[in-house]
């Protein structure tokens, strides 16, 4: 059996995974007729599958243009939120946090209520029907370029909503605005009882990662330019934040020329708390499995190692510990025995590929 059959089989936990982001293609086509546009099969897939290498950060974020276009009512948030749960147990995957942006699903006159309630609804009905059952919870996300009041606002009704949003998130262009202004959404959103991360790191240096410890997240979604600071990574380490990473993303996103140069192996021995994700299985064209597998694979990483990355993500989790602690303790011995039969990975690093991972970074 291959290492992403074997993987598939282990229960998994992933926290970095977006709605817009893992639309199903046949799902989009159909939505696109719904909304009276004929798009072709091979259009579809243009639009909102991402090459390996895009330019930067802003160029990846245009193929989410499409999905989000489709995503304006309740029933296609409904049933888009749905079938991610049904592929997310596929994967084996047993706890997981979606995030999305509410803000951007009000151009047909839903309010942030309406968004928020149409993807809860299609997660519950999700899990209510399948065989594995997969414990979800939300984390609103607020984006960098929308007003900062409107961004208090959107924390306020993430908030009030409770259950199963259990998180707020700051996402968007990092190049062109920063993370301060938003300071107050997120302390609305902890007076709240929210847990908090936020985006950083897609683009090189370490300023906006050092902007968004200020506002006081517990994880960092990326996070992967903190390896070109050492005073950073003790700082991150010291505070005991998680960083989320999304090897392959962070590949399309040109913040690293390849898996190997990914600083996944770097943080976690350095004693990083790090948890792998697919961040966005439709435009990076990936899935959970094959994201372990692969990260696994380039990086040298021992069975130990992955299972010890793998696990960690259901104890950093933002949703109740009493529904996550049981997951995380099956999770620990399947892992544990999975690493104990097979303690060694296929594949090696080339020389070039064994240099510190961000130093080989080049502009595109």
């Amino acid at each position: 059996m291959d290492l992403v059959s074997q993987l598939r089989r282990l229960p998994k936990a992933e926290l970095h995974l977006h709605l817009d982001g893992a639309v199903r293609l046949a799902t989009a086509i159909e939505l696109a007729r719904d909304d009276g546009l004929r798009l072709l099969d091979e259009e579809v897939k243009r639009r909102m599958v991402g090459p390996a290498a895009c330019l930067n950060q802003a160029e990846l974020l245009t193929f989410f243009d499409l999905p989000i276009s489709l995503l304006q009512s309740e029933a296609s948030l409904s049933r888009v939120a749905g079938e991610l749960v049904e592929d997310l147990a596929v994967e084996h995957v047993r706890y997981a946090e979606i995030r999305w942006a509410p803000r951007l699903h009000l151009e047909r006159g839903l309010s942030v209520d309406e968004v928020i309630g149409a993807v809860a609804s299609g997660i519950a009905r999700a899990a209510g029907a399948i065989r594995s059952p997969v414990e979800v919870g939300l984390i609103v996300t607020a984006m960098r370029s929308h007003p900062p009041a409107a961004n208090v606002e959107l924390a306020h009704r993430a908030a009030a909503f409770g259950p199963p949003v259990v998180g707020f998130d700051l996402a968007g262009p990092e190049a062109a605005y920063p993370a301060p202004p938003h300071a107050a959404a997120f302390f609305a959103a902890a007076d709240g009882g929210l847990q908090l991360t936020a985006h950083a790191g897609e683009v090189r240096g370490p300023e906006r990662i050092r902007e968004v410890l200020d506002l006081g997240v517990s994880r960092i979604a990326h996070g992967a330019t903190s390896a070109d600071d050492p005073a950073l990574v003790d700082e991150i380490r010291a505070r005991g934040v998680t960083l989320d990473l999304c090897p392959t993303s962070n590949v399309q996103a040109a913040l690293v020329q390849s898996l190997a140069a990914m600083p996944v192996a770097v943080l976690h021995r350095a004693g990083v708390s790090v948890t792998i994700s697919t961040d966005d299985p439709t435009v990076s064209s990936t899935s959970l499995s094959r994201e372990l597998a692969d990260t696994a694979r380039a990086q040298n990483l021992s069975a130990a190692e992955l299972a010890d990355i793998a696990v960690n993500a259901f104890g950093r989790g933002f949703g109740p510990i009493h529904r996550r602690r049981p997951l995380e303790v099956k999770a620990r011995q399947a892992w544990q025995e999975w690493a104990a039969a097979n303690p060694s990975l296929t594949g090696s690093a080339t020389a070039a590929d064994s240099k510190p991972p961000m130093d080989r970074q080049q502009s595109r």
